[in-house]
C-alpha cells in the first residue's frame, strides 16, 4: 500500500512555514475580521445577511457567520445544502434552477429533513418541474429570480417576474418566497428600480413578497443603496482575494487566505517555476493576466500554469529575486475556486497552524 501519510497535512503548532506544499493556508485574525467587519455592515443599515458557503464549503465557519449574526445561509447545489443540513443548519437558501429527477428526489428528501429550505426559478419549466414533483408533499418553497443587469440567469422584466410568482402561488406543493438576483456592481439604481417595479406588480395581483434578496460580494457595501432589499449574500468575503483588492472592497492585508508554494526551479536568472499550477492556484483569471500577486514580489509575475507548475516571469524584478527552496505566499485570483481543488484547510495565526478543517463540501457540484 502506498505510504498516505502526506494526507495529514498539519497539526495545531506546527510553523506554516514547514508545511508541504502547494497548501492553502488561512489567517484567523483577518478572516475573523472580514465576517466582524461585514456583518457590523449588514447590523447598521438593518439588512439579513445570507452568506453564500461556496466560498469556502466549511461547516464552521458557517457556524462562525452565524453566530456573528447571519441569518441563514446560501448553498449553490443540493448536494452542499445537504452536507450543511447534515450540520445542523435549518436555513438554507440554495441559488440555482433545480432540474433533473435525481437532484429533484433529494431536495424532495432536504425538504423533508429542515424546516427552511428555499430555492429559486427562473422559467415555468423550472417552476413546473417543481410543483408536479412536490404537489401532495411539504411544500417548498421558491423565489423568483430577477436578471437585473448582472447578464447570468434571471427573467427579464418585472412583468415576467410576476407572471413566475403567480404561477409558483397558484402551484400545488410550492409556497412563494419572494424573489432574488445576482447583479453586476455599481448598478443599485437599476436594481432598485427592477424591484420595485416587480413589488408593485405583486401588490396589485395580492402577492405578498416575504423575501427580497440582493447579492455579491462585488455588491457588499453598496447593499445600503438598494432600500427594498430585506436581505444581501456574499460569500468571497470572508476570505477575500486579489478580485476584491482591485475592486476596492478590501487590502492585500485584508485577504485571509494565501496559497503557500516552494520555488522548485530557477532555470534562467528571469524565470522561477513553483510547485502551485492550476491544480491549487486554478486557471481562473478574473480578468487578471496572471495567475496571482505573490506577496513580497509585486513585480513578478505567474505567468502561465500547467497542472503541477506555475511560471514565474522576474523579468520586471528591481530588488532580490526569490530562489530555489524559497516559499512564496500568493494571493489568488479567487478564492472560491481554490476551496475546491484542496481537501482541507490549514488555519494558522502568526505563522502557527491553529487547526485543520476539512472541506466538507468539496467537490460537490451538483
Amino acid at each position: 500500500m502506498p505510504d498516505r501519510s502526506f494526507a495529514v497535512v498539519a497539526k495545531a503548532g506546527d510553523r506554516i512555514a514547514d508545511l508541504s506544499t502547494p497548501r492553502p493556508v488561512i489567517d484567523e485574525d483577518r478572516l475573523a475580521a472580514n465576517i466582524a467587519r461585514v456583518q457590523s455592515y449588514m447590523d447598521e443599515h438593518g439588512l439579513n445577511f445570507r452568506p453564500h458557503i461556496k466560498t469556502h464549503k466549511i461547516p464552521a465557519l458557517a457556524v462562525a457567520q452565524v453566530a456573528a449574526g447571519a441569518k441563514g445561509i446560501n448553498c449553490q447545489k443540493v448536494t452542499e445544502a445537504e452536507v450543511f443540513a447534515e450540520a445542523g443548519f435549518n436555513d438554507i437558501l440554495i441559488t440555482f434552477n433545480i432540474l433533473g429527477q435525481q437532484k429533484l428526489e433529494r431536495l424532495a428528501r432536504l425538504n423533508e429533513r429542515i424546516s427552511d429550505l428555499k430555492v429559486v426559478a427562473d422559467s415555468e419549466v423550472t417552476v413546473d418541474g417543481l410543483a408536479a414533483h412536490f404537489s401532495g408533499h411539504k411544500p417548498l418553497t421558491v423565489l423568483v429570480e430577477c436578471d437585473t443587469g448582472g447578464g447570468r440567469c434571471g427573467v427579464q422584466t418585472p412583468d415576467e417576474a410576476a407572471s413566475l410568482a403567480r404561477r409558483i402561488t397558484a402551484a400545488d406543493g410550492l409556497t412563494f418566497g419572494g424573489i432574488v438576483t445576482y447583479p453586476k456592481p455599481q448598478a443599485a439604481a437599476a436594481i432598485e428600480a427592477f424591484i420595485t417595479e416587480t413589488l408593485d406588480h405583486l401588490k396589485s395581483d395580492g402577492i405578498t413578497c416575504p423575501i427580497v434578496s440582493n447579492g455579491g460580494t462585488p455588491s457588499l457595501f453598496e447593499a445600503h443603496l438598494v432600500p427594498s432589499a430585506t436581505e444581501h449574500r456574499a460569500g468571497t468575503y470572508i476570505y477575500n482575494d486579489r478580485q476584491m483588492v482591485r475592486m476596492g472592497h478590501c487590502s492585500e492585508d485584508d485577504c485571509a487566505m494565501h496559497v503557500l508554494a516552494t520555488v522548485v526551479s530557477r532555470p534562467t536568472a528571469d524565470r522561477a517555476v513553483i510547485d502551485a499550477g492550476s491544480k491549487a492556484l486554478t486557471s481562473d483569471l478574473q480578468g487578471f493576466s496572471d495567475y496571482g500577486l505573490i506577496v513580497g514580489y509585486p513585480q513578478a509575475r505567474i505567468t502561465s500554469l500547467s497542472e503541477e507548475h506555475g511560471v514565474i516571469d522576474l523579468s520586471n524584478c528591481t530588488g532580490p529575486r526569490p530562489q530555489i527552496g524559497e516559499k512564496l505566499f500568493i494571493i489568488p485570483n479567487h478564492t472560491c475556486v481554490v476551496s475546491n481543488l484542496f481537501d482541507t484547510m490549514v488555519f494558522h495565526r502568526g505563522g502557527i497552524v491553529t487547526r485543520v478543517e476539512e472541506v466538507a463540501a468539496r467537490g460537490l457540484v451538483w
